[in-house]
């Protein structure tokens, strides 16, 4: 029998794709290396973040990336340590970054083994909670696998602008989904693609998926 919460981000993910495929950026990434001093700071010389607190942007799609500068700059997502960073960078300058960053290779973080409680108080291996979420989601309580828009290995799906999750820090990936639970962050769209999943997720999920994730390839 057909899960019908799967079928229904299946269905967006769809809708998504066909909304973002026709949008194509044109970025230089030869230009776009010159604009980027400011960013390794927290992203590293190449996109990949030496700090957990901030996101690798190597190897991420275009059409994500983007979009995150650009919701970034019109404040749609709030980061406080960008603030500013942005304002005099134009769409070229942005489409130029992005190209440049995808251009990269993403460096793994590398997932540790270790045990998670369950809300029943049982303790299993962060790592089978994990792949078990990602791969399959939980059918008991509505979340949906999150290989479906970010494909079986985490490379995402770039014409959608679906993100990169391979690789990514744990950290990171941990507080994002935390963000999306709570309402803090919200530039998921209208659908509220994210907002959907991450409400239905325990903590012991979302550290566990953010492990394994952290280590996908």
């Amino acid at each position: 029998m057909n899960n019908p919460i799967r079928s229904m981000f299946f269905s967006l993910g769809l809708l998504s794709t066909a909304l973002f495929t026709n949008t194509v950026f044109a970025g230089d990434a030869a230009e776009g290396a010159k604009l980027v001093a400011a960013c390794s700071a927290c992203h590293g010389g190449d996109g990949n973040s030496p700090v957990a607190m901030f996101p690798k942007l190597a190897g991420q799609g275009e059409k994500y990336l983007v979009k995150q500068m650009m919701d970034v700059k019109s404040g749609a997502r709030s980061i406080p340590q960008m603030a500013g960073q942005l304002d005099n960078l134009s769409q070229t300058d942005l489409e130029n970054i992005a190209a440049f960053y995808a251009s990269k290779n993403t460096q793994l973080s590398g997932s540790k083994d270790a045990k998670v409680q369950l809300n029943s108080g049982a303790q299993v291996s962060s790592l089978d909670l994990g792949a078990k979420v990602y791969r399959a989601g939980n059918q008991e309580s509505s979340v949906p696998a999150c290989s479906g828009c970010h494909s079986p290995t985490g490379v995402g799906n770039a014409p959608a602008g679906f993100p990169r999750l391979s690789g990514q820090h744990a950290d990171y990936i941990a507080k994002q989904l935390r963000d999306f639970r709570a309402g803090n962050r919200t530039n998921d769209g209208d659908a509220m693609i994210m907002r959907g999943v991450a409400q239905h997720m325990s903590d012991a999920e979302i550290d566990a998926v953010a492990n394994f994730i952290a280590g996908l390839n």
